[in-house]
C-alpha cells in the first residue's frame, strides 16, 4: 500500500493525531502557567459561572423555536415542550457519537418516525435546514467578530485569514446544499451514491446482508425530502424568524465561553472567541473522538493565541468551559435519550 493510499484512507485519523500532538506541545510548554492557573481555581467567580445556566436555557430555547418555526413552514405544528426535549437529546447524541452531526440527523429522523409525527424525508430536511441556518447565521457573527477585533486593535493577518476561510467554507457549503437539493435528479444521484457507499461499508462487516439500507425505500425518502424542500423554498419569507433563532443559538454559545473568561477575571476580545469557536466547531466534522475532545481545545487555544490571548490563559479556561458545559448539558440529554430508547424498545416488543 503506497503512501498516498494510506493518507487517503486514514486522513481523519492523521489530522486528529497531529492536532492532539500540537495540543500536548502547548500543554508542555505552558505547564507551569497552567498549574498556577489551576491552583487559583478557588478564586474563580462562582456567580459569573452561574450565568451559564440562563445562557444555556436561552440557547435551548433558541434551538427549540428554530425547530418549531421550520416545522410550521412545512405544515407541522409541534409542541414547544416536545421539541425542547428533542434538542436536549440531540445534544447528547452529537456529543457522544463523533460523526460531524450525521448521527444527530439520523436520530432526529428516527425519533420523529417512531412517534409517527412525520416522514423520514421531511424530518431529515428540517434537521439539515436547521444546521444550514446555523452555519449561514454564523456569517453575521464572523463580521461582528472582525469588527470587535478591529475596535480592540487585535486584527492581524492571521485573524483575517481565519475569518476568510470560515466565511468561504460557510458560503461553499450553503451553495453546494442549495445546488443539490434544488433538483430531484441531483438529490437522487447524490444521496443514492451515499446510500450505495454506506451499504458497501456495512457489507464489509456484515457480509450476509448486501443491502442493509433499502435503496428503493431510500429513493422514496429522497423524493419526500425534495418535496419538503420545495415547500420551504416557496415560503422563504417565513425563514426570517428561524434565521433569527439560529443567530441567537450561535450567539449564546459564544457568550457562554465569554462568561467563563469573565469568571477567571479575564476580559478578552470577544471577536477572538467568535473566530476560535467557529474553527473548533468545524473541526468536529472530522473528529474521531467524542465531542472533539483534544481537537476542540487545541484549535481554540491556537486561534486565540493568534489574536493575542496567551495559551496559559486560554487553555485552562477552555477546559473549564468544556467541563462545566458538559456537566450542565449531558446529564439531562442522557436521561431523556435513555427514556426514549427504552420506550421505543417497549413499543417494538408490544407490537411484535
Amino acid at each position: 500500500m503506497g503512501k498516498s493510499t494510506v493518507l487517503k484512507k486514514h486522513w481523519k485519523l492523521i489530522i486528529n493525531v497531529v492536532t492532539i500532538i500540537v495540543l500536548l506541545g502547548v500543554i508542555y510548554s505552558t505547564r507551569h502557567q497552567i498549574v498556577d492557573t489551576l491552583e487559583n481555581l478557588t478564586h474563580v467567580n462562582a456567580y459569573a459561572l452561574l450565568l451559564l445556566i440562563p445562557i444555556e436555557l436561552l440557547n435551548y430555547h433558541a434551538q427549540t423555536k428554530l425547530y418549531q418555526r421550520l416545522f410550521k413552514v412545512v405544515g407541522n405544528d409541534l409542541s414547544y415542550k416536545f421539541l425542547y426535549r428533542i434538542a436536549l437529546e440531540l445534544n447528547f447524541v452529537n456529543h457522544v457519537f463523533p460523526s460531524g452531526g450525521v448521527t444527530g440527523i439520523s436520530y432526529f429522523g428516527l425519533r420523529l418516525r417512531n412517534g409517527k409525527i412525520l416522514s423520514g424525508g421531511r424530518a431529515t430536511l428540517i434537521q439539515i435546514m436547521k444546521l444550514g441556518l446555523t452555519l449561514v447565521s454564523f456569517e453575521v457573527l464572523i463580521v461582528f467578530g472582525v469588527i470587535a477585533l478591529a475596535l480592540g486593535n487585535h486584527v492581524n493577518d492571521i485573524s483575517i485569514l481565519v475569518a476568510g476561510i470560515l466565511s468561504t467554507l460557510l458560503l461553499v457549503l450553503t451553495i453546494l446544499f442549495v445546488y443539490i437539493v434544488g433538483s430531484r435528479s441531483r438529490i437522487n444521484n447524490f444521496f443514492g451514491f451515499l446510500t450505495k457507499v454506506l451499504n458497501k461499508v456495512i457489507q464489509f462487516f456484515r457480509r450476509s446482508d448486501p443491502e442493509t439500507i433499502d435503496i428503493a425505500h431510500a429513493r422514496r425518502v429522497f423524493d419526500d425530502f425534495h418535496n419538503s424542500y420545495q415547500e420551504l423554498k416557496n415560503n422563504l419569507d417565513q425563514l426570517v424568524a428561524p434565521f433569527f433563532y439560529a443567530l441567537l443559538a450561535n450567539f449564546t454559545e459564544v457568550l457562554a465561553i465569554y462568561v467563563v473568561y469573565l469568571a477567571f477575571d479575564q476580559f478578552v476580545n470577544i471577536g477572538g472567541i467568535v473566530l476560535a469557536y467557529g474553527v473548533a466547531n468545524f473541526a468536529g466534522l472530522i473528529s474521531v473522538l467524542p465531542g472533539g475532545i483534544g481537537i476542540y481545545e487545541a484549535l481554540m487555544t491556537i486561534v486565540l493565541a493568534a489574536v493575542g490571548v496567551s495559551p496559559k490563559i486560554s487553555l485552562p479556561i477552555t477546559i473549564m468551559y468544556r467541563v462545566v458545559n458538559t456537566l450542565l448539558q449531558i446529564p439531562p440529554g442522557y436521561v431523556l435519550y435513555q427514556f426514549s430508547v427504552n420506550k421505543s424498545k417497549n413499543n417494538d416488543a408490544t407490537s411484535s
